[in-house]
């Protein structure tokens, strides 16, 4: 073998090297590929996060707005019971002959006064604080309430589900196996649709629709 075809051979080996190194193993990019799924599912398990957590609050604070609402439509209506009754009291004292003269005239004052309440706390729409108004207040709260407690369980089954994918593609990476990134992958699929129906709300969990209920 000539000189120059030993060094050909020896620039084509070495060429071949270079190629060969520069050019990653299956199993790096293997692992490359399983780390960025792996942040992408962090990234889902943070949404889902903050979903559950917005959906807390809510719950919590329509139900206060709520429970609010009922106890001032609860004081009104006490309220208009002590006007009915005194005013109906009034009237029979007035018929019977009890009460006369400039007293007379007095109590049909009350009377009307009474009355012209009584009919104010029954719906005062300028003010938005009759109980006819006031209990449309307390049902909108408890559909805000009901909204939130059925969106609830999504995200939190979802974050569940999240967490497993994660710990599952970084045992992956360690182990290089494709089985475990497609069952984390599973598990994220499944946690991303819970994700999603929890800010859609597109099918009802039974588990939420039977909280929303009681």
């Amino acid at each position: 073998m000539e000189a120059h075809e030993i060094a050909e051979r020896i620039h084509e080996d070495a060429h071949e090297e270079h190629h060969a190194a520069a050019r990653p193993s299956r199993e790096t990019v293997f692992r490359r590929i399983t780390a960025i799924y792996v942040g992408v599912v962090a990234m889902l398990l943070a949404i889902a996060t903050l979903g559950g957590a917005e959906a807390t609050k809510e719950m919590l604070n329509a139900n206060i707005h709520a429970s609010d609402t009922y106890a001032f439509y609860q004081a009104k209506n006490i309220r208009q019971t002590l006007y009915q009754t005194s005013a109906a009291e009034l009237e029979l004292l007035s018929a019977g002959g009890a009460i006369s003269g400039d007293a007379g005239g007095k109590a049909t004052e009350l009377i009307k006064r009474y009355r012209d309440t009584v009919t104010r706390y029954e719906s005062e729409p300028s003010t938005g604080e009759g109980k006819k108004e006031l209990m449309a207040k307390a049902k909108e709260w408890e559909h805000a309430r009901d909204h939130a407690a059925a969106q609830l369980p999504n995200f939190e089954y979802a974050e569940a589900l999240f967490q497993i994918a994660i710990v599952l593609g970084s045992v992956a990476i360690v182990a290089v196996s494709p089985w475990l990134l497609g069952f984390s992958g599973l598990l994220a699929t499944g946690a991303l649709l819970l994700t999603a129906n929890g800010y859609f709300l597109l099918v009802p969990l039974g588990h939420a629709v039977a909280q929303a209920a009681h």
